[in-house]
Parts: structure tokens; C-alpha cells; sequence
């Protein structure tokens, strides 16, 4: 008895690498890969924050600024004056579905100018296969510290007049 012929394997297909989906009030929004992070200009930060499961954590993180990665997607935002940026909001979500959110305003250096990193290293090790972190140094907190961030969503928020209810 003849023993039938295997069927050639399948050549193994590599995982796609985790990436971040920029998207929103964006003239170009990306899709970036820890790799494709790394080669926008790195900033190196030590930073501690209090885990409420675990405590004080202290960390090196490496990555570049939040703000360099969202101008390179060119926000929809009148940068020649400066009211107008402070409607715009923009949330960060990681694989695990846990968000923050931030105003425009604490990022824009005419504001607040916060120093918020998307690492992709911590203590040296490299975050491609985890995914990015976004890291807020001035945060005493842990919980805007998204793991294994996969979109950020930049949008501004419109209210109706004064006195009026609700929102449009």
C-alpha cells in the first residue's frame, strides 16, 4: 500500500507587527509601526508613577513626542491663531480597550506644552511586538500610561451656544 503524497506546508507567514491608527480631524492620517516610530526623533525619559496594583514604578522609556507624531499627520487645526486649538481633543486607546484622553492644549508648547512620549523601548527592551506606550512623565498617576497603544483619535469637540442644552 502506497502511502499518499503530503501536501506542500503552507510557508509560515510572519505576524503583522502591532501599529497605531492615527485617524480623525487629520489631513494624513498614518498607520505606524514601533519600527516606523524609531524614525522619528527619540527622546529619552526616566519616569515613576504609582501602578494602583503594584505600586511605585520607575522606568527609562525611549520614543519619540506625541506632539512630533501628530504634526506629522497634520491635524486639521488653524495653528495661526490659538483659540481654536483649544476645542480639539484627542483620545488614545490600547490593545486592551483602556483610553485617555487629553485636550490639544496640553500637548500645543503655546499651552501647556506637556513632554508625552509614545516609547518604543522601556528599559531598553524594544516594544514591536507589544506595541507603543504612551508615557505623561508629569502624570504622579500610572493610569495614562496606555500599554500597547493601537489608535489615536485627534477631533474637535462642538457645543451649541451658551445656555443652550446638549451638544451638537
Amino acid at each position: 500500500m502506497r502511502t499518499p503524497a503530503r501536501a506542500p506546508e503552507a510557508p509560515a507567514v510572519a505576524p503583522e507587527a502591532p501599529a497605531v491608527r492615527l485617524h480623525g480631524s487629520l489631513d494624513e492620517p498614518l498607520r505606524l509601526t514601533v519600527a516606523e516610530l524609531r524614525e522619528l526623533p527619540a527622546h529619552r525619559v526616566e519616569a515613576g508613577f504609582d501602578c494602583l496594583g503594584s505600586g511605585l514604578r520607575r522606568h527609562g522609556f525611549e520614543g519619540p513626542m506625541l506632539w512630533d507624531v501628530l504634526r506629522a499627520a497634520r491635524p486639521r487645526i488653524d495653528f495661526t491663531g490659538r483659540k481654536q486649538r483649544l476645542t480639539f481633543l484627542l483620545t488614545v486607546t490600547g490593545a486592551d480597550g483602556h483610553r485617555a484622553v487629553f485636550s490639544w492644549a496640553e500637548i500645543d508648547p503655546d499651552f501647556g506644552g506637556r513632554q508625552i512620549l509614545l516609547a518604543t523601548s522601556i528599559d531598553g527592551a524594544p516594544l514591536d511586538a507589544a506595541g507603543p506606550q504612551l508615557v505623561v512623565p508629569s502624570d504622579h498617576c500610572g493610569a495614562r500610561y496606555i500599554s500597547g497603544i493601537t489608535e489615536i483619535w485627534v477631533g474637535e469637540i462642538r457645543v451649541g451656544p451658551v445656555g443652550a442644552a446638549g451638544a451638537r
